[in-house]
């Protein structure tokens, strides 16, 4: 289980980094909005400028506006809108996802929660009247079933009835581990949206400050900065909450079917023992 583990931090810091890779990915539809804002732009100082503007100036002037989007990246006009302290939030959040991610899709594996050899030993051991050899099988195996049935071995001195409490008792620990566990991911999909959305005030609020402070008709780059950062804030926050809240639901599903299984496996396995459980 050890090296189960150590495998399991391994694969969440391969996920984290292909997710850091998804995060900065392309969005094909915001060059657009791009290229509309720097074309209002240039519109308005060539009508401030045509009488006084010669034909040859504004021939050179309309290149230069043309070619400012394609030497800004995506990436680039990302970093800028959303500034260092909503990257670092949302690169925190998203590194967070990924490796919570790999680590309760490792931890809710039927393997991982139910190992067929622990099923097949015990059943062998119980076979061959070595009931000591199967407790200790039990107890030694780290999975959810080889708690609850270690459990329910411990207690089977005092009755079959004391056995069957305290796998419960178990069963549901280990499973409230396994949702707690889980539950942070839906923390995750409930605060990255927030996360969007207090970027969304604070672009509007920087945008219309700019309008309140102008005393003449402010530059539609100057609005575009603010609302930049409302629309990205938004963007990115719903990127990362999307998924995360389809992973909740779907684990969270997972993780009752699978409580369920060990429930009428581990019940099923020490229903064997009835008949034994009075002997001391």
């Amino acid at each position: 289980m050890r090296q189960g583990f150590f495998s399991t931090w391994t694969g969440a810091i391969v996920a984290t980094l292909a997710g850091l890779t998804v995060f900065l990915g392309v969005v094909p539809h915001l060059p657009r909005f791009v290229e509309r804002i720097a074309a209002a732009e240039e519109a308005a100082p060539a009508d401030d400028q045509l009488p006084e503007a010669a034909p040859a100036d504004q021939g050179a002037a309309v290149p230069e506006t043309e070619a400012r989007p394609q030497e800004k990246s995506v990436l680039r006009w990302f970093f800028e809108s959303l500034g260092w302290t909503y990257t670092l939030a949302f690169l925190t959040i998203s590194f967070s996802f990924v490796a919570l991610l790999v680590m309760n899709l490792v931890s809710c594996r039927r393997e991982a929660v139910m190992p067929s050899a622990l099923i097949d030993g015990f059943e062998t051991l119980f076979n061959e009247k070595k009931f000591q050899e199967a407790y200790e099988l039990a107890k030694n195996d780290d999975s959810f079933l080889g708690q609850v049935l270690s459990a329910g071995l411990a207690k089977l001195s005092a009755g079959y009835s004391q056995a069957i409490e305290a796998m419960q008792e178990v069963g549901e620990e280990q499973a409230m581990r396994m949702e707690h566990r889980l539950s942070y991911i839906g923390l995750i999909g409930t605060i990255s949206p927030m996360v969007g959305l207090l970027g969304t005030v604070d672009g509007m609020v920087r945008s219309f400050s700019v309008i309140a402070n102008s005393t003449t008709t402010p530059k539609p780059s100057e609005l575009a900065r603010g609302i930049s950062t409302a629309l990205i804030t938004t963007l990115v926050g719903l990127i990362i909450a999307i998924p995360a809240v389809i992973v909740y639901g779907f684990l969270r599903n997972r993780i009752a079917r699978l409580v369920l299984e060990v429930g009428i496996v581990s019940e099923g396995l020490m229903s064997r023992f009835s008949t034994a459980a009075p002997r001391k």
